[in-house]
């Protein structure tokens, strides 16, 4: 049962994000085990998913089950722009033995009630019988899931569980905390309130950096102040700051992103690195 502290993973690529790295997922997940986290979201947001091509993904979540296995639950977003892909992507996961499959609203295209709820009853069966989730992010979908729409899957797939829910302020993630469902926390800053709520956990993209910073938050909520880290982090280009954060604690990972997103520039690599040898609360090793 998918629980506790999750990392949103960094998906490790090489050849300036054209390839995945696949020397790199092993010690990635040994890094990230060692943090003490309960978990991975393989190929989210900050995973880059929407980027790679199907078949990348696919390799990169065999890649992940097999590094984690034993030691860190893997859900793997199938989430894409067509029902198809998503399909596809979803039952690939769960064939793999993925512990969980998460479907994000496709974006671009503004899906009426009836779409959505056909699009994420078709990913929930592709999966059946693993645990399915939907990944509430309006700001990268471009619209929020109703809540009828989830009631409504509830009632369709049986293997529906739960949400990642990534929305701000506390007034747009509240109403996803419904009774039943095991709801994560995507925001940082929400963590505490959200568990108090009633969410079984969160899912972090500073996890996948400082696992150990995400694994402690989860456990004593009120001790926890992440938004300096954040801020210091998301003044970069995200991913890239984050797999440069990797490389500066050990882990061997490329900065390399998948276009167009960018590495960053010599100036915000050395700033980077700066500030994580003086005011991280997790130093490199």
């Amino acid at each position: 049962m998918l629980r506790g502290a999750l990392a949103a993973a960094v998906t490790p690529l090489r050849d300036g994000g054209e390839a995945l790295d696949e020397d790199a997922f092993a010690p990635y997940a040994d890094f990230l085990a060692a943090g003490g986290l309960d978990g991975v979201l393989a190929l989210g947001t900050t995973g880059e998913g929407f980027l790679l091509r199907v078949e990348q993904r696919m390799r990169a979540a065999e890649l992940f089950v097999e590094a984690c296995r034993g030691r860190l639950a893997v859900a793997v977003h199938a989430g894409a722009q067509s029902t198809w892909d998503t399909v596809e992507l979803a039952a690939h996961a769960a064939d793999i033995g993925a512990d969980a499959v998460a479907v994000i609203a496709p974006p671009y295209f503004a899906l009426d009630e009836a779409e959505l709820l056909s699009h994420l009853d078709a990913a929930a069966r592709a999966c059946d019988p693993t645990p399915f989730y939907v990944y509430e992010f309006a700001a990268r979908s471009g619209y929020a899931v109703p809540v009828v729409v989830l009631e409504r899957l509830r009632e369709a797939a049986p293997n529906f569980r739960g949400l990642k829910v990534s929305d701000v302020p506390w007034e747009r993630f509240a109403p996803y905390l419904v009774e039943g469902l095991d709801i994560f926390v995507g925001p940082e800053a929400l963590i505490p309130q959200g568990l108090a709520g009633g969410a079984v956990g969160a899912v972090s993209a500073l996890g996948s950096a400082f696992p150990e910073l995400i694994a402690g938050a989860v456990r004593d909520p009120e001790s926890a102040d992440l938004a300096p880290v954040r801020t210091a982090v998301e003044r970069f280009p995200f991913q890239s700051a984050l797999k440069t954060v990797l490389a500066r604690r050990g882990v061997p990972i490329n900065p390399d992103v998948r276009r167009p997103l960018r590495t960053l520039t010599e100036v915000e690599r050395a700033e980077l690195e700066a500030w994580l040898e003086s005011s991280s609360p997790a130093p490199a090793r």
